[in-house]
């Protein structure tokens, strides 16, 4: 059984769509808190992909017992069970364990160094599964996205409707991720074999790399907006409580050498986004 925590997210949805078969799980259904819990769902030779997270990265300065509880002792709950019982966990990690300093991609053994609690709690998280878990992947994505809702690609496809001019950061770098394309990655990494030692933590991110300002812009274009609306900044235009990194692009080297598919340019990955929103007005 293909279990999926975090399902009513923007992941678990688009896996839930890609694997109609799989069980996916919400926090009602499953509190991976629980070690109880978690024993009476798992049983052996289950894979379970955990996408449950506590994502609010501003929240989570002021909220941080919350955030280590979802982020790290859920993880390590569910690497403890699905060990005794013989299950596999693929688990969905970030690219905030990284400082944000870098001038190249990060490789999954470069050294972490959070600089925010969510960042710290997803780290812990990683730790945990490493230890109690030897057959488990990590797989830590970036900037995902979906189109709808309220992540970044939705809020500039409401503001190219609502305002003529807007400022987005051009400061910081990283790879967008567009959530149907990394579902699909991770469905392919959970038909391969169990792997123990070296290669238990992956990257996973659409190729490229773009600021907010860049993905901003190539929205704009894709709805056959004037691209030159979006206007630059810089990260001090709009402080936030949670430090953003400036650059956390990840290699995909890892994920290529792994034997898995590397996945497309996100610009190509915005356009059928873009596409598929029901709304699209496509080209002018």
């Amino acid at each position: 059984m293909l279990l999926i925590t975090g399902g009513r997210g923007q992941l678990g949805r688009a896996l839930t769509a890609l694997a109609p078969e799989a069980r996916g799980l919400v926090h009602t259904d499953l509190d991976i808190t629980d070690a109880d819990a978690v024993r009476k769902l798992v049983n052996p030779g289950d894979i379970l992909i955990n996408c449950a997270a506590y994502t609010a990265v501003d929240r989570a300065e002021s909220d941080e017992a919350a955030a280590f509880a979802v982020n790290a002792t859920g993880p390590g709950v569910l690497a403890r069970v699905c060990a005794e019982r013989g299950a596999r966990l693929i688990h969905v990690s970030t690219d905030y364990v990284f400082p944000g300093t870098a001038s190249r991609p990060y490789e999954p053994d470069d050294p972490v160094g959070p600089t925010t609690v969510y960042g710290r709690s997803k780290l812990a998280g990683e730790q945990a599964i490493l230890e109690f878990a030897p057959d488990a992947r990590i797989v830590r994505t970036a900037w995902v996205y979906t189109g709808v809702g309220t992540d970044f690609v939705a809020t500039m496809r409401r503001l190219e409707r609502e305002r003529d001019i807007i400022s987005v950061v051009n400061d910081q770098i990283g790879s967008p991720t567009y959530a149907p394309d990394l579902a699909a990655a991770l469905l392919e990494l959970a038909a391969k074999p169990a792997v123990d030692g070296p290669g238990r933590i992956l990257h996973a991110t659409n190729a490229g790399q773009a600021s907010w300002f860049d993905l901003a812009q190539a929205v704009f274009a894709g709805l056959g907006a004037d691209p030159d609306r979006v206007r630059p900044c810089g990260t001090e235009d709009f402080p936030r409580p949670a430090p953003r990194p400036a650059y956390s692009v990840l290699s995909g080297n890892s994920w290529a050498a792994a034997g898995l598919s590397p996945l497309r340019h996100w610009k190509r990955a915005l356009n059928d986004a873009l596409a598929a929103i029901s709304d699209y007005p496509g080209p002018p």
